[in-house]
C-alpha cells in the first residue's frame, strides 16, 4: 500500500486537533484554503466517533450522565483515534481510558463495566458456530472426559470483576431490577441465537472456561477451576447457551 504524502497525513491528524489550524496544503474543489469546510468536516468527525462511542457504551453513558459522556468521549477519540473504518470495533481501551480520568475515579466499577459492554459488542459480531451435541460428553467414560478438550463458540466471552458488574449494568438499563449488592461478580457472554446475552457465573465458573479457551483439558480445566468450582451448574449454562461448539478427544 502506498505510503500518504505530507498533506494526506496531515488532514488525518488535523481532523482530530479541535483548535488546531487548518493543516497547511488542504484545498477546496477550486484550489482556494479549505477554510471552514476543512472545520466543518472536522466536527462531523469528532460527532461520529462521539455517537460510535455512545452506540458501544450506553450503560456507561446513563452512569456517568450526557455531559460528562461528552467530554470524556471527546477526550479518548483524540487520544485514541480508530485504528480501522469498522467502527464496531471502536473503543477497546476505553475502559482503561475511564479508569484515568480523576473525576470520574469514584465511579470505581465503570471501567468494568465499559468492558462488559465491549465483551458483549465482540460477542454479537463473532463468528457463528454449530450448537454441540449434549450426547456426546454423556457418552463418554470419564477418564477419556478428563482428557478430552471442550471447544468453545467464538462468541464466548468472560468478564471478571471485582465489581458487581452485571448487576450493576441491569440496574442501569433494565427496569424494576434490585439495587446491586457489595460483591465479586465474573460474568459469561453468550450468544445463543441473534442477540449477546449475560449471564452470572457461579464460583471457579471463569477460571473453568478461561482455562478451556487456553486450551486445557477437561481435566486440567477443572483442577484450575478450584475445590469450590460448581461443574453442573457451569456445564449446563454452557450447554443450554450454545457455547460450546466441538469436543476433541485423544
Amino acid at each position: 500500500m502506498p505510503e500518504a504524502s505530507t498533506t494526506e497525513a496531515a488532514f488525518r491528524v488535523g481532523l482530530l486537533r479541535a483548535d488546531g489550524a487548518i493543516p497547511e496544503g488542504v484545498t477546496d474543489g477550486a484550489g482556494r484554503p479549505a477554510g471552514r469546510r476543512y472545520d466543518v468536516y472536522r466536527n462531523n468527525v469528532a460527532v461520529a466517533l462521539r455517537e460510535a462511542l455512545e452506540t458501544g457504551f450506553p450503560a456507561v453513558a446513563k452512569l456517568i450522565g450526557p455531559e460528562n459522556f461528552a467530554r470524556a468521549a471527546g477526550l479518548y477519540l483524540r487520544r485514541d483515534p480508530p485504528e480501522t473504518p469498522l467502527m464496531m470495533q471502536y473503543g477497546a481501551s476505553f475502559a482503561a481510558f475511564l479508569e484515568q480520568i480523576d473525576a470520574l475515579r469514584g465511579i470505581g466499577y465503570l471501567g468494568d463495566v465499559a468492558r462488559l459492554e465491549l465483551a458483549m459488542r465482540r460477542s454479537y459480531h463473532a463468528a457463528d458456530a454449530v450448537p454441540f451435541d449434549a450426547g456426546r460428553l454423556a457418552a463418554l467414560e470419564d477418564s477419556t472426559l478428563r482428557a478430552a478438550r471442550l471447544i468453545l463458540a467464538p462468541s464466548v466471552q468472560v468478564v471478571r470483576s471485582p465489581w458487581p458488574v452485571l448487576s450493576v449494568y441491569r440496574y442501569t438499563m433494565l427496569p424494576d431490577q434490585p439495587k446491586p449488592q457489595a460483591r465479586a461478580e465474573d460474568v459469561l457472554i453468550t450468544r445463543p441465537e441473534f442477540d449477546p446475552a449475560p449471564h452470572l457465573l457461579p464460583q471457579g465458573g471463569a477460571a473453568f472456561i478461561d482455562a478451556l479457551r487456553r486450551g486445557l483439558t477437561f481435566g486440567a480445566a477443572l483442577t484450575a477451576a478450584g475445590a469450590d468450582f460448581d461443574l453442573p451448574a457451569t456445564l449446563t449454562l454452557l450447554l443450554q447457551q450454545g457455547a460450546i461448539s466441538d469436543l476433541q478427544t485423544a
